[in-house]
């Protein structure tokens, strides 16, 4: 039996493991099995210790049968972004050296255009990239040509308990500041081992953030981001039962909490603004008595939308700060928070916290400056195929940052203020306007492009564009419909900026650097907030 689920569906074969809103349910025994015949699949059709697996699936039953797999087989795991186009598709399959794509047929077209992309750029890819698999859900049979069925692949490999379990992990693809993004690699990335360091990880997350083994978590964001990841996974594999909601939708989202009993969860501010705008009946019908630990991040959260939000649910509300790279920095309780408003907690038992200037002098308490992090495990992180940008993200070794700007009080809260880094996060998830930047000034009609966020209520920030044109261009309605056309063609939708703006020039200094904050500042005037 795979060595993380054997105990689990020995105590209690029948419980569920997953749920998904399909209506599926994966007992801890089935998802034992399918999970063996997984890895003996996968090996079977050459997959190796130290291999890595795309996967771009939902929230669903088989992308957690594929990353459990991966944990026992000493396979690094790639969740890929389901919005995502061929184009980005395809150079993270390029990047990453993967050797297996499983891909859900929602995204099968997808997946078979970026293979045919990334082939015609690298012809030796075929060679590398044997393994290709639909999840074939509906039983149609219809998926592109080269792919193998899931359910095949599983009917090929063995039940049986698989010989030499080694621990593999997720690497995360996060959005570059220039171009494409990057993937991240962690502990959680590390390939050696026996499974049982991933469990290890993922029970110390557990009592790190005080959250009950055997815990029931509603999965209600895309798992391709490592918050939601790691708040689903985790609590899988520590004995609990994950809840899963493709999109999120909040009567849906309250009817599940009260109906699976759900004790946890991971939320963004913008789904709280969306459960606050739902009717008074609605809303009066939830009864939520279940929750123990409900944890919110990757985003600012407006106050008064944490405080209607705590007076409704209790204080069950916790907050965090950190991020892919580094993991959870800060813990902030609601009792923390009544006191500290805005903060966004202290830092956790495993991790040290600096504040610099740009010299890298090191600030006092109420000294806004660069947020830098070490954790006391001795762990690390590291940009794959991008040494400089991991340097970059380093003060020394073993010191990094996630590029935000703060300062710690005397009571030794950390208050965030400012980025330092060009990025926008909106609705909890980071945008880099360099790669939108960078397919503008493509279009003809554009001499120079800057991207940046301006407010949103409900999103905290939406993606803005303003363009220079050319010459002979003229700026009307149509050809901001081109435009917006032209970017949804080179990434995926959430990444199309929202409204532009025709400017005679942009702002650029002596050094032709562009300034952006000349742009950004009209709009947030009189916000009270730069972020």
């Amino acid at each position: 039996m795979a060595e993380l689920l054997a105990p689990l569906a020995a105590a209690d074969p029948d419980r569920a493991a997953i749920v998904d809103d399909d209506g599926r349910v994966r007992t801890r025994a089935e998802l034992d099995t399918h999970v063996n015949r997984l890895v003996s699949g996968l090996r079977a059709s050459g997959l190796d210790v130290g291999a890595t697996v795309a996967i771009m699936a939902g929230n669903q039953i088989e992308l957690f049968e594929v990353v459990l797999a991966a944990s026992h087989a000493g396979w690094t795991v790639v969740p890929v972004n389901w919005h995502w186009v061929a184009e980005e598709l395809a150079y993270v399959l390029a990047d990453s050296g993967a050797a297996a794509l499983i891909v859900d047929e929602r995204w099968a077209d997808v997946a078979a255009d970026a293979m045919a992309r990334a082939e015609a750029e690298d012809p030796g890819l075929a060679d590398r990239l044997r393994v290709r698999v639909v999840v074939d859900r509906s039983a149609t049979g219809a998926f592109p040509s080269g792919f193998a069925s899931y359910t095949d692949l599983l009917a090929t490999g063995s039940p049986g308990e698989p010989d030499d379990q080694r621990t593999g992990g997720p690497m995360f693809y996060t959005s570059g500041t220039t171009g494409f993004p990057k993937g991240v690699r962690t502990m959680l990335s590390a390939n050696e081992g026996s499974p049982a360091v991933f469990g290890f990880i993922a029970g110390g997350f557990m009592d790190l953030l005080q959250m009950p083994r055997e815990a029931v978590a509603l999965l209600c964001g895309p798992a391709y981001h490592s918050a939601q990841f790691v708040f689903s996974v985790f609590p899988l594999v520590t004995g609990g039962t994950v809840v899963c909601q493709h999109r999120f939708d909040p009567v849906q989202f309250l009817d599940l909490i009260d109906e699976h009993q759900v004790t946890t969860m991971h939320l963004v501010p913008t789904q709280m603004v969306r459960l606050l705008k739902l009717d008074e009946e609605t809303r009066a019908g939830f009864d939520g008595s279940s929750l123990e630990r409900v944890y919110h991040g990757a985003a600012p959260c407006p106050p008064d939308v944490k405080r209607q939000m705590i007076e409704w649910w209790g204080p069950v509300i916790w907050e965090y700060y950190g991020g892919t790279e580094g993991g959870f920095l800060t813990l902030l309780s609601p009792e923390d928070w009544a006191t500290h408003p805005g903060s966004v907690g202290t830092p956790t038992a495993l991790v040290e916290l600096t504040i610099t200037d740009d010299d890298g002098r090191r600030l006092g308490p109420g000294e806004p400056g660069q947020i830098w992090f070490r954790s006391l495990l001795g762990t690390d992180f590291e940009y794959h195929n991008a040494p400089d940008k991991t340097a970059s993200a380093h003060l020394e070794p073993g010191v990094g940052t996630l590029g935000d700007i703060g300062y710690v009080d005397d009571d030794g809260f950390l208050f965030m203020s400012d980025r330092k880094i060009d990025m926008i996060i909106s609705g909890g998830v980071n945008i880099y306007p360099a790669e939108i930047e960078g397919v503008l000034v493509t279009h003809p009609s554009v001499a120079d492009a800057a991207v940046f966020g301006i407010p949103d209520d409900e999103m905290g920030e939406q993606v803005k564009a303003a363009v220079e044109l050319i010459e002979d261009a003229v700026a009307s309605a149509g050809l901001i419909e081109d435009l917006a056309a032209h970017v949804r063609a080179h990434v995926a939708g959430y990444k199309v900026p929202r409204s532009f703006d025709v400017v005679d020039a942009l702002p650029r200094n002596a050094a032709g650097k562009l300034q952006k904050r000349e742009l950004r500042a009209p709009y947030w005037e009189g916000t009270g907030r730069s972020i």
